[in-house]
This record gives structure tokens, sequence and C-alpha cells, in this order.
């Protein structure tokens, strides 16, 4: 039983994100996350070392979310999965995700290019960090299909999957630095510096989800003969990850990602991934978001998986130790 209801929150934290998405107006953590990266960064984003302030800053912030996911979790435990704190846990893990809301954006993007190029450029503003304003209409659609690919994993699969290995110290540190990353790690002149532990760290974690969503998103798509070429292109992102998942999804749909974007007033040249350089229909979007929904899926049944496993080690592990413990107490006694 305590098995089943260690795993249990994340289920119920997926099929909440499913119905409702972030919900309008409610605090939320991510806000406050970004909040402590922003003060961080208007205050030690000067002068010298930045390399050195920013490492010590957003490495403290991670361990600072990691402890407080840590005490919640022994809260958690040791009120015996007292209604409270469990569902203040099963709250946290659904606010960390975010696929309900990717896909609603990401289809707005497309309504609003459909009702003009402008309404379209200031759509896909609201999840690109690139400047949207000289976009061409294919640019604008294009930008939001790498978005979702990019963020299936950031959003869905890599918080499931370190949840899975670390509970809810995992997911919550592994938001913290996806969310540094999304702020300062960029290789503008003003971030370089300051954002480089971020950005490194960033990629460090993401290394094992990135691949796994491209496997889940070719198994979703039906084709895992693609995985040699998805393979190869997704090396050529300028991240080492983020390629990866964008390839599946240009693979799956037959089209062509990358080319030169501006960032934060710098132009960034990035190689373009996929081999069809056709038009973006509007019904790519929806084949699209059928395949992303359907890895979402598949990655919830893994980590739930994966976490059942983890427990039952811990369990053992505990288990073992009790009885070396007993043993030993008996042993006194005699």
């Amino acid at each position: 039983m305590p098995i089943l209801l260690g795993v249990l929150p994340m289920f119920l934290a997926f099929l909440l994100d499913r119905r409702l998405g972030d919900p309008e107006g409610a605090p939320h953590p991510i806000i406050t996350f970004g909040r402590w990266i922003a003060w961080g960064e208007r205050r030690f984003n000067q002068g010298t070392h930045r390399r050195l302030k920013g490492a010590l800053y957003n490495g403290l912030l991670v361990l600072l979310v990691f402890a407080l996911g840590s005490l919640l979790s022994g809260m958690v435990l040791f009120f015996a999965f007292s209604i409270v704190p469990y569902l203040l846990y099963i709250a946290l893990c659904f606010y960390m995700l975010a696929g309900r809301t990717l896909e609603r954006e990401v289809k707005a993007v497309f309504t609003a290019a459909d009702q003009g190029l402008e309404e379209g450029r200031r759509q896909v503003a609201r999840i690109v960090g690139r400047d949207t304003s000289q976009l061409s209409d294919q640019e604008v659609r294009k930008a939001a299909l790498e978005t979702l690919a990019e963020n299936l994993s950031d959003g869905v699969i890599a918080p499931m999957l370190s949840w899975a290995f670390l509970g809810l110290p995992g997911i919550l540190s592994y938001k913290m630095i996806n969310t540094q990353d999304s702020m300062v790690g960029y290789l503008t002149s003003r971030y370089r510096a300051y954002g480089y532990f971020s950005a490194k760290l960033d990629d460090l974690v993401n290394l094992l989800p990135a691949r796994l969503t491209m496997l889940l998103m070719l198994l979703a798509s039906g084709d895992l003969a693609l995985l040699r070429k998805v393979w190869r292109h997704g090396g050529r992102h300028l991240s080492p990850n983020s390629g990866y998942p964008e390839a599946a999804l240009a693979f799956a749909l037959g089209l062509r990602f990358g080319g030169p974007h501006e960032y934060h007033g710098e132009l960034i040249d990035k190689p373009y991934i996929g081999e069809n350089d056709r038009a973006i229909l509007p019904q790519d979007v929806d084949d699209a978001i059928a395949i992303t929904r359907r890895a979402s899926w598949m990655g919830l049944v893994l980590c739930l998986l994966i976490r059942t496993v983890v427990l039952a080690l811990l369990s053992f592990v505990l288990f073992v130790l009790f009885c070396g413990a007993l043993a030993e107490a008996l042993a006194a006694f005699d």
C-alpha cells in the first residue's frame, strides 16, 4: 500500500494537468522561482566574477528547492500520508507539469496566425525566447512546433523522470534548473558568463530526458525506422539536447526546423533539422499534438514503473537495515 501511495501523486497530477492545465490567475511556484532568479540576476550579473556569482547563487537556489521538497516528503512520511501534506505533494507535482498548457499555447499560435501575421507573431512571442517581430507566417508556425517538441521534454517527460528517480525533491530541483536556463542560460553577451552554470547544469539534467522524449515521439508516431536519421539530425543542434525531440517531430511530420533566429538582439545561426522543407499546414499542429500527447502517456507509464522499482528497492534496503539493527539489539540482550 505505501508503494501505491508513493506513485499515486504523479498519476493524479498528470490527470489534473491533462484536464486543467495551469490554472489562470492562481499562484504558481514557477513564478516564485522566476522572481528568485530575476532578483539574483539583477543583483549579481554585473561587475567581475559573473560566472562564479551565477554559479553560487543559482546553485544555492537548486539546493534550496531540493531541501524544501525533501522537507515536504518527510512530512508526508512522518504523518503517515495524512491528507494535507499529501495533497500539497500532489499539487506541487501538478504545477511542475505543463503538457496541457503547452498544447493550448501552440494551438493558439496557429489559430492566431490564421487570423493574421501580427496576431501570430504576438501569440508565438508568449512561448519562445527569440525576437518574433520579423518572423514570416511559416516561421511563426515553425517556432510553435519547435517549442512543442522541446517543451514536451522540458515540461512533461523530464519533470516526471526526475520525480521517478528522486521524488518531489527531484521534480522541484529540475524545474528550478530549467527555469534558470530559460531566463539566464543564453549565449548572449549579457548572460554568457552569469548563466554559464545554469545552462550547463540544464544540459546535464536533460541528457536522458531529451533522448527518451525522442524515442517516445517516434514510438507515438509509429515509425522507429526514422531513429538513425533523427539521431543524426538531433546532434546538429547547438544545444546537446533540444535537437533530439525537435528532430523526432520534424521527421514524424515530414518538416524541416531550425535556421537563424534572433535572441535578445543577437542573431544565432541554428542548423536545419529535418529534410523536407515543405509548407507547414494547419493540420500539422493537430498531428503534432496527437504525437506529443501519446508520447506523454507513454512517458507517464514508464515513470510510474521506474518509481515503483525505486520505492521497492528503498523499502528493501530499509527492511535489511531494520533487520540488522534488530539483530544487533537482540544480540546485545544476550
